[in-house]
């Protein structure tokens, strides 16, 4: 018979164990735990009852033996906690969904060019046909451009 060892698919989610089977995180969570522990024991049995200070004891080091061992979809403790405060306390309680309207802008734009060309309009029809301005055409007779400044002088020919 052979000995079987079941070996896990994603690989990825196996940490390495440093003491006891235990993770370096995990270690250093419950070291914190019982420096905070123990004191509080020790404070507590100077009231005459063990039950009571091993109970106080197990209090002030549960949070800590959980951030040690809780984790969830590969998050800590303390990272699912903060989350939990942003969402909770932080952020807004009302976030309405937003999306960009390309027809609204695609509206504005076309709004932005009609005033445009009424203005234009507008102008063209207090200063005559096209605002004073002649452009520059080419002479039937000379076969030159004619003058667009209507002096008699032709800057660019």
């Amino acid at each position: 018979m052979a000995a079987y060892v079941s070996v896990p698919r994603d690989l990825t989610r196996v940490k390495s164990k440093v003491l006891f089977n235990l993770t370096k995180r995990q270690i250093i969570c419950f070291g914190i735990g019982a420096l905070m522990g123990v004191p509080v024991f020790f404070l507590l049995k100077q009231s005459g009852n063990v039950s009571f200070a091993t109970i106080g004891m197990m209090i002030v080091m549960l949070p800590m033996i959980f951030m040690g061992l809780y984790e969830k979809h590969g998050q800590p403790l303390e990272v699912i906690a903060k989350q939990f405060i942003e969402a909770r306390f932080i952020r807004p309680k009302e976030r309405p969904y937003q999306t960009n309207n390309y027809y609204a802008v695609l509206m504005r734009q076309a709004w932005a060019e009609e005033e445009v060309r009424h203005i234009v309009d507008s102008q063209k029809q207090k200063t005559g046909r096209n605002g004073g301005f002649r452009p520059a055409e080419k002479s039937y007779k000379t076969g030159k451009k004619a003058d667009s400044f209507g002096d008699g002088t032709c800057q660019k020919g």
